[in-house]
C-alpha cells in the first residue's frame, strides 16, 4: 500500500512533506490528512525541524476533498468526522509552514494551502472553492481564511460561483506571496524555509503567532501581545547572540535558547 505522504528530512532545518495520491490529484482523504497531522506532531517535537514545506505534484497541489469518501458520510458522519481534528492540528502548528503550490489547489486543497504561513505558487497554479457546485460549502476554513486573505468581495465571488483564479490573480489579491516557474516552485519554497530555519527559533515562533493574532484581535490587544512577546525574547540567549554577532560583524549561531 503506497504512502499517502512522502517525508524528506529534516535537512538544513527544513522538513519536506509531499502529498502522494497522484491517481486522485492528491484529493485529501482521511488517511492523507491523518498522516499529515502525524508528521506535524513529530515535527513540532523535533528541534532539528525549524520549518516545514508542504507540496504536491506539478499537476495538482490538492484538487479538493475525496468526494467518494465524503459521499459515504451522512449527517452523523459529518458531525463525527475525524478530519476536523487533523485540520486543527494544522492550524495550531507553531513552526512556519511554506506551501509550494503547482496545478490545482481547489476546495480542501485551497484550504490546506491557506493553513500555510507563506504560499509560493508555480505559474500553472489554479485556486478556487468549488464546493457550491456540489450543493455544499467550504468546511475547513475556506470562507474564513479566504476572506481574511483576499477580502470579502473576491471571497464571495469564488465561493458562490465556484470559479477558479490563476496564480497571477491570486498574487494580485494577496492570497500568495510569490510566483515562480512551475519546475522551480519546490526549490524556491525550500530556499525560503532554509532562510527562516537559520533564524532564532523562538523569535520565529513568536513572530508567526503575533502576525496571526492580527486577524483575531483588535489593534490595541494585538500591540499588547506583540510587546509582551518582544519582552520575552529579551531573556533569550539567542537575542544576546544576535546582538553580539551584529556588533562583531559575523553571522549569528542561534541555538533555540
Amino acid at each position: 500500500m503506497p504512502n499517502n505522504l512522502l517525508i524528506q528530512g529534516p535537512d538544513k532545518g527544513v522538513l519536506l512533506l509531499t502529498l502522494n495520491r497522484p491517481e486522485a490529484l492528491n484529493a485529501l482523504n482521511t488517511a492523507l490528512l491523518g498522516e499529515l497531522a502525524a508528521a506535524l506532531d513529530a515535527a513540532e517535537a523535533d528541534p532539528a525541524t525549524r520549518a516545514v514545506v508542504i507540496t504536491g505534484s506539478e499537476r495538482a497541489f490538492a484538487a479538493g476533498a475525496d468526494i467518494n469518501e465524503m459521499a459515504a458520510r451522512d449527517l452523523v458522519g459529518i458531525l463525527e468526522d475525524p478530519r476536523v481534528a487533523h485540520w486543527q492540528r494544522l492550524a495550531r502548528f507553531p513552526k512556519p509552514i511554506i506551501a509550494a503550490i503547482n496545478g490545482f489547489a481547489l476546495g480542501g486543497g485551497c484550504e490546506l494551502a491557506m493553513h500555510a504561513d507563506i504560499l509560493i505558487a508555480g505559474e500553472n497554479a489554479r485556486f478556487g472553492q468549488p464546493e457550491i457546485n456540489l450543493g455544499i460549502m467550504p468546511g475547513a476554513g475556506g470562507t474564513q481564511r479566504l476572506t481574511r486573505a483576499v477580502g470579502s468581495a473576491l471571497a464571495m465571488h469564488l465561493a458562490l460561483t465556484g470559479e477558479q483564479i490563476s496564480a497571477q490573480r491570486a498574487l494580485q489579491a494577496g492570497l500568495i506571496s510569490e510566483i515562480c516557474p512551475t519546475e522551480l516552485t519546490v526549490e524556491r519554497a525550500i530556499s525560503i524555509a532554509e532562510t527562516i530555519a537559520s533564524k532564532a527559533p523562538l523569535a520565529v515562533r513568536l513572530t508567526k503567532e503575533a502576525i496571526h493574532k492580527a486577524s483575531d484581535l483588535d489593534l490595541a490587544a494585538g500591540l499588547r501581545f506583540e510587546r509582551h512577546a518582544f519582552t520575552i525574547l529579551a531573556g533569550t540567549a539567542d537575542r544576546a547572540e544576535g546582538l553580539k554577532a551584529f556588533q562583531e560583524k559575523r553571522q549569528p549561531k542561534f541555538t533555540g535558547c
